[in-house]
């Protein structure tokens, strides 16, 4: 997968160096990069409250940000010099709130896509 994903040889092995870990919620988040730190990488992995791996999301010079939406809902009701019986309606709007951020692809200099990770 590494020679597809990077063009780079199998005969060398690729030695992952973590450098950054952050827990949110159940998701634990893992950058780090090669030894020659020309390879950035982040490692997301969701855990059960016994410890067990439930899945594995893995990207290569990637930035990831990763948010949690929010739901926002508001109560609309009429004025009460409205001619029709009072009623109340309500609208959903969300937002999105960062919570976490990968810092390792611009320390290593690299214009790389973005991808966005909604927990």
């Amino acid at each position: 997968m590494m020679r597809l994903l990077t063009g780079a040889s199998t005969d060398k092995p690729f030695i992952f160096l973590p450098l950054i870990f952050a827990a949110i919620g159940s998701t634990v988040l893992v950058e780090g990069t090669d030894q020659k730190r020309s390879v950035s990488w982040v490692h997301a992995w969701t855990v059960t409250r016994d410890g067990i791996i439930t899945q594995v999301r893995e990207y290569f010079n990637t930035s990831l940000t990763v948010t949690r939406i929010i739901e926002n809902s508001n109560q609309f009701s009429p004025t009460s010099s409205s001619a029709s019986p009072p009623s109340a309606s309500s609208e959903s709007t969300f937002k999105c709130q960062q919570l976490w951020q990968s810092k390792l692809s611009k320390a290593i200099g690299k214009d790389v896509p973005g991808l966005v990770l909604a927990i």
